[in-house]
């Protein structure tokens, strides 16, 4: 998603020459093209990533189009307030691009893991959030991202993601809505975020091989949500799960049962989620989604055997 996410960076800054990068001494062999093109608009901020973020508030004043990257616990959580007081409170248009986003960065231990982003940041007045399920979606949402006149926090996964969009479904793809990426007229449903969307899939198809239909929806943006979508979904639904490499609480199963609370829609929604604690496991992140049981065989086991109507 992060190659993804650059390509489409390096061509609106084309196209756009009030848009600037500003980096925390990351993004190399990312941004090698971007800095050589245009090297009056690439800022490496160092480790320093308040600083960075309150210059990024300081350059949106003056009527600059910024873009912020950096691994999201670094940008995120190092920067809350200067997030929330000088991008938020001044509904200032700073795009914010996190990388490394659930258990990404698995070998490099809790520190760097990003298991509770969805939740700090929808919790953001004026804050839009985004999470593209693989990289057609990122530079979808990316490109969507100009046209807000309020912060965004786009969550980018590393490298090596699959494509679970053809050309017809990301032509089709409205941020805010809820993307179909497999399955017919099934009425079980899966809702996945992010990183998982591909996991979601291979789940679907091989809870399809032993006799169950599901479908998979992407929903890639968090913040606004599209409950009149979602809400639709559910009240066609016999079953329901929600797929995460985040916390449920405060992320895309809190989001859907939500939805389905508000509208007075009854459904049993099963949460496949990160526990409500923090890893002390270190791995690679295959390692941990099997210990969370977040792999495609737990999924498929977990779905399986859950029967329409409950």
């Amino acid at each position: 998603m992060r190659a993804a996410f650059a390509k489409t960076l390096l061509g609106l800054a084309e196209k756009n020459p009030d848009i600037f990068l500003l980096t925390g001494d990351l993004g190399f062999s990312v941004f090698e093209e971007f800095k050589a093109r245009f090297p009056l608009r690439y800022l490496n901020c160092g480790v320093a990533e308040q600083n960075m973020l309150g210059m990024a508030a300081g350059m949106a004043l003056e009527g600059k189009t910024v873009f912020v990257y950096s691994i999201i616990p670094f940008l995120l959580y190092r920067g809350l307030e200067q997030i929330r007081n000088d991008m938020c409170y001044q509904r200032l248009p700073v795009k914010l691009a996190g990388v490394g986003s659930g258990l990404a960065y698995g070998t490099a231990g809790g520190s760097h893991h990003a298991v509770e982003d969805i939740g700090v940041m929808t919790s953001l007045p004026d804050m839009a959030v985004f999470a593209p399920g693989d990289p057609l979606e990122a530079a979808r949402l990316t490109e969507f991202s100009l046209s807000l006149e309020t912060p965004c926090y786009i969550r980018l996964n590393k490298a090596g993601d699959a494509v679970v969009h053809t050309t017809e479904t990301i032509a089709a793809l409205e941020p805010g809505k809820p993307a179909k990426v497999f399955g017919g007229a099934s009425r079980n449903v899966i809702f996945a975020v992010g990183n998982m969307v591909p996991e979601a899939v291979e789940t679907a198809k091989l809870l399809k091989s032993r006799g169950r239909e599901f479908s998979v929806y992407s929903v890639h943006t968090l913040k606004p949500l599209d409950e009149e979508s979602i809400a639709g979904i559910l009240r066609s639904s016999a079953v329901v799960a929600t797929i995460e490499e985040h916390a449920a609480r405060n992320g895309l199963f809190s989001a859907i049962a939500g939805v389905a609370a508000k509208n007075c829609i009854r459904a049993a929604i099963y949460a496949s989620a990160l526990p409500d604690s923090y890893s002390h496991e270190v791995g690679s992140r295959q390692y941990l989604r099997r210990l969370y049981r977040l792999d495609r065989d737990s999924l498929a086991e977990k779905l399986y055997a859950v029967k329409e109507g409950g």
